[in-house]
């Protein structure tokens, strides 16, 4: 079997000849014995994987890369197999799609805790990881991988590099910022536009002309392979999160109206929250609560959008623009910073600054008066004072 497994290796390994890092592999701390990597279908996991597999040999250690999901391991017990591999010396242990294993926790938890191996391996969830019974959670160390942001885009496209910055930076300094951005060549406005449509899963630069129509099967694959696979829903409801999915999609997430939404997906409210829960759990919605603590906290979003404005393209054909900023801002910033929705902007993040999202033609009267306010605006190329361009919040990560 471990024959075959490196036929495998060797065969996808020449396929994969991406050189670009992600933003997180700087930050992933391979040293831990156990890594999880999680995030939505498409978004990167296995390409990281086999840079990783590259690396370690280039440093002659000995890896075996796994995919949970090859249809010849049905019915191969995992752990017997990992023995075999540490008793050949084997040191590193990259382990695929693990959620496509039956009762994968437990084994992940029984690997750790006998064999002197370190183990990296991706999922598309980390609740089931956190939530697992055999307590993973205290042995696995968790990242969360998400699209391209902006700022890798451009870097993607254009072989440039550009850098990260801090929100706190972007909001106090974007003017500077922009000024010292190695842009000049490129026309950011027309560039975001697009990337607001297709650049958010790096796959897209494979498949441009079938984009969208890989994504719906990515979407479709998650519904249907993963969350199944997690024993989250049962196969015979999948069409129901998928009904879910369309009319949201015809909701603005400033109406959520949680008993409209279950009659028109024709599920009851108790489920409701189940299924809202699975899928922003498989990364396709992204649930903003409001700016409230304690007691007052309510048990659900106050406003629910699809996970990134690809999906916003793909899915549901036509979408207010406002959608549109709001999910991209929402989809960026959130990834690293605290949002809640705000009763007097948009959003307020980290507790601290109040965000107002409009296009270029909007007042500041608004929200003037509260304390660390900000303007964000569409369609500019660079702002002034406490009006900042939408697409620069693309470079939080």
């Amino acid at each position: 079997m471990l024959s075959n497994l490196r036929k495998y290796q060797e065969r996808l390994k020449k396929s994969f000849k991406i050189g670009y890092k992600r933003y997180i592999y700087s930050t992933i701390n391979f040293d831990d014995k156990m890594v999880g990597l999680f995030g939505a279908r498409g978004v990167g996991k296995t390409t990281l994987l086999f840079q990783y597999l590259k690396e370690l040999e280039l440093h002659n250690k000995k890896a075996l890369y796994i995919s949970l999901d090859y249809p010849f391991l049905s019915g191969v017990d995992l752990i017997d197999l990992v023995e075999e591999y540490a008793q050949e010396g084997g040191e590193y242990l990259l382990l695929d799609e693990v959620h496509r294993y039956e009762d994968f926790s437990s084994n992940l938890k029984t690997i750790y805790d006998l064999f002197e191996i370190k183990v990296i391996f991706t999922s598309s969830s980390a609740t089931s990881i956190l939530n697992a019974k055999s307590d993973l959670s205290r042995r696995v160390t968790l990242y969360n991988l998400n699209g391209f942001s902006f700022r890798e885009y451009l870097e993607f496209k254009h072989k440039m590099v550009l850098e990260a910055f801090d929100i706190k930076d972007i909001l106090q300094n974007h003017i500077q910022i922009i000024e010292n951005l190695a842009i000049d060549n490129i026309n950011i406005v027309k560039e975001f536009k697009e990337y607001l449509e297709v650049g958010y899963y790096p796959f897209y630069f494979d498949k441009q002309t079938s984009y969208y129509q890989n994504l719906l099967n990515t979407i479709n694959l998650t519904i249907d392979l993963d969350l199944t696979s997690l024993g989250l829903i049962e196969q015979k409801y999948t069409y129901k999160l998928k009904k879910l999915l369309e009319v949201i999609c015809e909701s603005k997430p400033f109406e959520v109206n949680y008993t409209k939404i279950a009659a028109l997906a024709e599920i009851s409210r108790v489920k409701l929250y189940d299924y809202l829960s699975y899928l922003h759990d498989g990364q396709m919605l992204l649930m903003v609560d409001e700016n409230v603590n304690g007691l007052k906290k309510v048990q659900k979003a106050a406003k629910i959008y699809l996970n990134n404005t690809n999906l916003l393209f793909a899915y549901c054909g036509s979408c207010e623009i406002g959608t549109i900023r709001e999910t991209f801002f929402a989809n960026q910033v959130s990834h690293k910073y605290t949002l809640n929705i705000s009763k007097q902007g948009d959003f307020v993040v980290d507790k601290k600054y109040t965000v107002e999202i409009s296009g270029k033609s909007k007042g500041y009267e608004q929200i003037r008066d509260i304390p660390n306010s900000f303007v964000v605006v569409d369609d500019i190329e660079i702002g002034s004072g406490n009006k900042i361009p939408l697409w620069l919040f693309g470079f939080v990560y």
